[in-house]
């Protein structure tokens, strides 16, 4: 349902998961570019924690179909999957509909600390 509007942010997706190694990253979407790819039916459109730990995701049966189709464009995409190896990342969309990037991945640096 989403996959459309996904592969529409996905360059940007990839800036951010790169500068998220340095902060938390936050993209401003556009509500309409969502709620034309719903068709009118009413669909949640937020979702609170989708974690990628090494390309897997945190299997969880209430994850919305935003989430779901995010997680599949992040898959299928050759750059995004090299990025997600031996990393993990954390996605939220919030009723602003500002996509937040987390990379919650441990360094060596940060563990000899």
């Amino acid at each position: 349902m989403f996959l459309q509007t996904w592969k529409k942010y996905l360059p940007v997706i990839i800036l951010l998961m790169k500068r998220s190694e340095k902060g938390d990253q936050v993209l401003d979407m556009n509500f309409t570019d969502f709620q034309r790819a719903t068709g009118g039916k009413k669909t949640k459109l937020t979702f609170s924690s989708l974690q990628l730990t090494n390309g897997r995701t945190n299997y969880d049966a209430n994850n919305t179909q935003l989430a779901k189709d995010l997680m599949l464009v992040l898959q299928e995409n050759e750059q995004t999957g090299a990025m997600l190896k031996n990393k993990q990342f954390e996605f939220s969309v919030n009723s602003s509909y500002q996509l937040t990037i987390r990379n919650s991945t441990v360094t060596e640096e940060k563990e000899a600390v």
